[in-house]
């Protein structure tokens, strides 16, 4: 017998919108409410409304806070000030990923830790073994917490009505604690979609009320709830990579071409972290004889790409393979993010196809992001 999938606190007003439910990382959550297409259209154009509580909040308190961090994890989490956040990951001692994260700096020794619902125990168990030896305690507080998010280019004006909080002062990648339809709340600015948007931390007897209002205020500027599925095409378009697919334990952050996240020259700890050394040689493999790489694909025809697809050339070798696919509603025509051998990733390559079900379809090799906001 397995345990039935938790639910969030918004489980019932889910289901009362009608929304087709599924289990994802052991969580009951809303899959779609209406049309994957228009949920996704809406947050590029007005504004979509998320419950993200699924995700793992983990506290990390106490004089030495920052140096466990900077220690477990493989970015320079002391230099973020109060107030703000940063996109780091943290990695095996072979370099390997076990999860990207978002820190946000709450105090001057209080950081909130945010992992992927699917790894939220193994980033919890892994701070836990390296924290022998720093004055600082770790929390869990996934229970504490329920995250909505609202986005798209209408979201600053919808927020505005309901909330004090400077939000014109509020930089991407930045929180401020706040009250929200009277609600408080942690009002951060970052999100999952490649648009402008705000998502907020709140306790889960909060979180109705708080959706009730955020759908009210909303209602003129064309909001609509949105499920996972549309918020999955929308971060694939913006080039945002999903745990489990562009990355693993089997990929190095510089794998993924994001090697900008490992901070080499941070001090603390005498610039010891794990995984340094095996990070250490991975950049150098990437800078000079990188193996595979990772790319845009962008359709010449309709058939679409799923994770796992072989990646091939004209005659059938094999150069790659798909991490992430599906039809792109802003772009109208399927896409993908794959990995390939080097000497296929440069875009504009020619001869690329995408192995679907026995069919090579032509593909463009495009470069990352398919998508990009006008600031």
């Amino acid at each position: 017998m397995t345990d039935a999938p938790r639910r969030t606190a918004l489980d019932a007003t889910h289901r009362a919108l009608g929304a087709t439910m599924t289990d994802f990382a052991g969580w009951d959550m809303p899959l779609r409410y209406s049309s994957e297409r228009d949920e996704h259209v809406a947050v590029r154009t007005r504004a979509g409304l998320f419950d993200l509580s699924h995700m793992g909040e983990i506290t990390v308190t106490g004089p030495q806070a920052a140096d466990l961090l900077d220690y477990a994890l493989v970015g320079n989490i002391g230099g973020v000030k109060t107030g703000r956040a940063r996109y780091t990951m943290i990695c095996e001692a072979g370099g390997g990923i076990l999860d990207d994260l978002i820190v946000y700096r709450l105090a001057d020794q209080e950081y909130m830790v945010v992992a992927n619902a699917s790894n939220a125990q193994v980033v919890l168990d892994a701070l836990t073994a390296r924290a022998g030896g720093f004055d600082a305690a770790i929390r869990d507080d996934r229970d504490a917490y329920a995250l909505l998010a609202v986005q798209g280019p209408e979201s600053p004006g919808i927020l505005k009505t309901l909330t004090d909080a400077d939000l014109d002062g509020l930089k991407y990648y930045a929180g401020l604690p706040g009250t929200v339809a009277g609600v408080q709340a942690l009002i951060a600015r970052t999100g999952y979609t490649g648009e402008d948007g705000f998502e907020l931390f709140v306790r889960p007897a909060d979180a109705v009320a708080l959706w009730e209002a955020l759908t009210e205020a909303g209602k003129d500027a064309g909001l609509v709830p949105c499920g996972l599925s549309c918020r999955d095409t929308l971060r694939l378009e913006a080039g945002m990579p999903l745990y489990g697919h562009e990355l693993t334990t089997a990929t190095t952050p510089f794998d993924a071409g994001l090697g900008r996240v490992v901070k080499f020259e941070k001090t603390t700890n005498n610039g010891d972290f794990v995984g340094r050394e095996a990070l250490t040689a991975a950049a150098e493999r990437a800078e000079t004889r990188p193996p595979r790489k990772l790319v845009g694909l962008v359709a010449e025809g309709r058939r679409v790409p799923r994770a796992g697809y072989p990646v091939v050339t004209a005659d059938g070798t094999v150069i790659g393979e798909v991490t992430s696919g599906a039809p792109s509603p802003t772009l109208g025509k399927p896409i993908a993010i794959a990995y390939v051998d080097a000497a296929y990733a440069t875009p504009g390559t020619e001869g690329v196809c995408v192995d679907i079900r026995g069919s090579h379809e032509p593909y463009e090799v495009t470069a990352l992001p398919f998508y990009k906001r006008q600031k």
